[in-house]
């Protein structure tokens, strides 16, 4: 009789069978070309519960699991001011999916929220003051974020449509002042993507909430790009192929093939 399986073993295992044309392979060239991970890296998994936080730690538990290149992996849920039921919520899913996490609270919400300066830019500001911090206590000397393909073209727009310059976050980036260094290893798995391995498994996550949450210039570019593209039909990955074959400052100088 055939063993049933829990559901996190499901998968992890369709993330290395089913989806591994949309999600393993992608994942795998982008730790590969950039070199994100190496032997003795203790990485900061920032989780903030939704789907491609979630997916990315299991991409990564994966990885650390069959590589031969030994690294460590904290799971950071850094809570900015969660209501009860979704701070409960963000455990009970880490729990399931057998995602051992490290929580730690702040009052990010209450001080945005009551701050005369913009709530967005402060609050973003926060969360990586307090991720970083929290990361050098632990040990660590690299942070890993879920930016995916999708969020990498939305960026490059939004820099061009209100800054009037082509500018794109990178793969990995080193930063001086607190000596850590960013790794984004989503970066070639597009959102749709994701979508589809969240709604095929019925993945639990948690819902944004932030109040400004499809309000943003973001979700306006979001939606912008997606008109152009259904337009123009190939829209998106030419963006996409601008953005990593364009020498962006700050970004690694390799060749693209």
């Amino acid at each position: 009789m055939e063993r049933q399986l829990e559901t996190y073993q499901k998968i992890e295992r369709s993330i290395i069978k089913k989806f591994r044309k949309q999600l393993w392979t992608p994942f795998i060239v982008a730790v590969k070309r950039y070199e994100l991970i190496q032997a003795g890296d203790k990485i900061a998994v920032c989780i903030s519960g939704g789907k491609d936080s979630m997916l990315m730690a299991k991409l990564l538990q994966e990885l650390q699991r069959h590589s031969e290149v030994p690294f460590e992996l904290v799971y950071l849920v850094m809570d900015p001011g969660y209501n009860e039921i979704n701070r409960q919520k963000i455990e009970s899913n880490a729990a399931l999916l057998h995602i051992p996490i490290t929580v730690f609270e702040t009052n990010i919400f209450d001080v945005a929220n009551n701050s005369d300066k913009s709530p967005c830019y402060l609050c973003a500001r926060m969360r990586r003051g307090h991720l970083y911090k929290k990361a050098q206590e632990l040990g660590c000397n690299k942070v890993a974020y879920a930016h995916h393909k999708d969020d990498l073209i939305e960026t490059a727009m939004m820099s061009l449509l209100y800054e009037g310059r082509f500018y794109a976050f990178s793969p990995v980036t080193h930063l001086d002042r607190t000596d850590l260094t960013v790794i984004r290893p989503l970066m070639f798995v597009s959102e749709a993507d994701v979508k589809g391995f969240r709604n095929k498994y019925q993945l639990p996550v948690c819902k944004n909430p932030c109040p400004m949450d499809g309000h943003t210039r973001r979700e306006y570019v979001k939606n912008l790009i997606h008109t152009l593209n259904m337009e123009n039909p190939g829209v998106k990955d030419r963006l996409f192929r601008a953005v990593i074959e364009g020498h962006i400052d700050g970004w690694p100088d390799i060749e693209h093939r």
